[in-house]
């Protein structure tokens, strides 16, 4: 295990253990945080555990032209009166995906230093949200970071409507031209939606 000191840097990714766990320590700077996402690493940890670093093997994600849209969501994403906005709350976005209730999951990742360190992020033109409104009420949402590399890396999403957040994702996929979403690690919501597990060394490309 990499222990992280005050210096900014990051073990090489091939050092991860077979979970893709790669460091533990450091800080959340905005330095930190940038290099990290330009490396392939994330944090991710609980508020009773230190920081800790991942660059998983394989890579979950989303090729947009892969992108699935089934019959059901087609006729959701018609005949709703939802409307989808991008940076238009932020803050908001991060603290409902803190508190979101998840199976098999309790409490959260997404600690309040998690939120400070993502809201500065945002303010720089790194991070950015996707909100879902009915009638001016915010039902759905996710945010991620996007470094300009053509990349776009998934943090969370919420829903307070079933459907809700995937037809934020759906919405902003399409309206978007990314080469590549970054979705981590596996989950079945973003299979259903075309994701797929590649290797790192494939997924670092993409990085360039």
């Amino acid at each position: 295990m990499h222990l992280l000191t005050q210096d900014l840097c990051f073990p090489e990714v091939s050092q991860a253990n077979e979970d893709g766990l790669l460091a533990i320590g450091g800080d959340l700077s905005v330095e930190r945080l940038l290099l990290a996402y330009k490396l392939g690493i994330f944090p991710w940890y609980d508020s009773e555990e230190p920081i800790l670093w991942w660059s998983p093997n394989p890579r979950f994600v989303l090729f947009p032209e892969k992108l699935k849209v089934s019959k059901s969501m087609k006729q959701v994403l018609r005949k709703t009166n939802y409307t989808v906005t991008v940076n238009k709350a932020f803050k908001t976005v991060i603290t409902a995906c803190s508190i979101a209730k998840r199976e098999g999951q309790e409490g959260t990742w997404i600690t309040n230093n998690m939120i400070d360190a993502y809201v500065k992020l945002h303010e720089l033109g790194f991070a950015k949200s996707v909100e879902v409104w009915r009638n001016d009420i915010l039902v759905g949402g996710l945010y991620g970071i996007d470094l300009g590399n053509g990349v776009f890396c998934g943090e969370s999403m919420f829903a307070k409507e079933s459907n809700a957040s995937k037809v934020g994702f759906i919405t902003f996929i399409q309206n978007t031209n990314y080469k590549l979403i970054d979705c981590q690690v596996y989950t079945n919501h973003l299979e259903s939606l075309g994701a797929e597990n590649i290797s790192r060394d494939n997924f670092l490309t993409y990085l360039k």
